[in-house]
């Protein structure tokens, strides 16, 4: 009977989903450039960029937080993880990423996660002076996750995180607040549904100083200044679905096949796979793609990713009491630039 009552659970969650998706969120690739605070679609852990982010249904630890709130549940007493991306290496563009994860209560767990986002030095040009040389400035994204998940039986899992947006370009800025929330249904020991709702919240809007606009009217000495108000940008809301199965286990290995679909309110859907073969919980060697309309055309390509991605995780102990230290790898296709490069450390204690 309780399984029973955990199945309809499950599928009314799924249901209710499937109905946003298609209802409130359908992909709308006539909005796409629309919505703002775009770093908040940026992956910045290296494990699920091995897989294009098609793992959000097995996605476990902080790495959840970003995919699927609901897989943080799966920390068993503390993760420390820290990431670096090279995003479309050869721009100058670079991701950092720290996050500590710990078990609270009956079956939570409370995740922290910081992601910062570099641009660089960008030189200063006006319409005198187009080649700059009168200074640079330097724009500045992060955004601060708070996550908790709780266990709710073997099950259902869920997860919520409150996400603080910040971007600053010169002397403009813009700020924000948005929610996560996911379910992960585990279905025996081989099949896993994950369900997440991403990036809801309010409309921002750029204010600051370079808004402003001093001017002389013609005939008098007396300088006027103008502050310009923005316009405001909605947040790049999405609903992601996916799956993961094991289609072989055995003690020395373990195959697992993921897909999803990403219904975007501001692009095209996106439809997903990955592969994932574990040896021993030591090593994981993972591949996954991304798919969307028009992917394979220069005229009609709307992305700078152009599907493929592979990574590589290595785990070893790190003391008797049962640590464990791990690295992680992930590649993902681009074009233009050479791809992005992510490298991530983990500590589970």
């Amino acid at each position: 009977m309780k399984n029973m009552k955990h199945t309809i659970l499950a599928s009314a969650a799924v249901a209710a989903c499937l109905m946003l998706s298609t209802v409130a969120f359908a992909g709308n690739p006539d909005r796409a450039g629309s919505a703002g605070a775009g770093q908040l679609l940026i992956n910045p852990w290296a494990a699920s960029n091995g897989m294009a982010g098609t793992n959000m249904a097995i996605c476990n630890g902080l790495e959840g937080t970003f995919l699927n709130a609901a897989g943080l549940a799966f920390i068993n007493k503390n993760e420390l993880r820290f990431a670096n991306t090279q995003y479309l290496s050869g721009s100058g563009i670079s991701l950092n990423a720290i996050g500590f994860g710990t078990a609270v209560g009956d079956g939570g767990v409370l995740g922290l996660t910081v992601m910062t986002m570099g641009f660089g030095d960008i030189p200063i040009t006006t319409e005198n002076l187009p080649e700059g040389g009168i200074g640079t400035f330097s724009p500045a994204f992060s955004n601060i996750g708070v996550t908790y998940s709780k266990a709710f039986s073997n099950s259902i899992f869920g997860g919520i995180t409150m996400r603080v947006v910040s971007e600053s370009i010169s002397n403009v800025r813009s700020s924000g607040i948005c929610f996560d929330a996911g379910i992960r249904y585990v279905s025996g020991d081989r099949l896993n549904f994950g369900i997440a709702l991403r990036n809801v919240g309010a409309p921002m809007r750029f204010e600051g100083d370079g808004l402003t606009v001093t001017a002389t009217p013609q005939g008098t000495a007396t300088s006027l200044t103008m502050l310009q108000r923005s316009e405001r940008y909605e947040l790049p809301s999405l609903v992601n679905i996916g799956f993961g199965y094991d289609f072989y286990q055995s003690e020395m290995l373990n195959a697992t096949f993921t897909g999803q679909f990403i219904s975007n309110s501001f692009t095209k859907d996106q439809f997903g796979g990955g592969l994932q073969l574990a040896y021993k919980e030591i090593f994981e060697l993972r591949a996954g793609y991304l798919w969307e309309d028009g992917l394979g055309g220069d005229e009609t390509i709307t992305t700078a990713f152009t599907g493929p991605a592979a990574g590589f995780t290595v785990r070893l102990p790190a003391s008797a009491d049962g640590a464990i230290i791990g690295i992680d790898y992930g590649y993902r296709t681009t074009n233009p630039f050479n791809g992005n490069h992510s490298i991530g450390i983990h500590l589970s204690i």
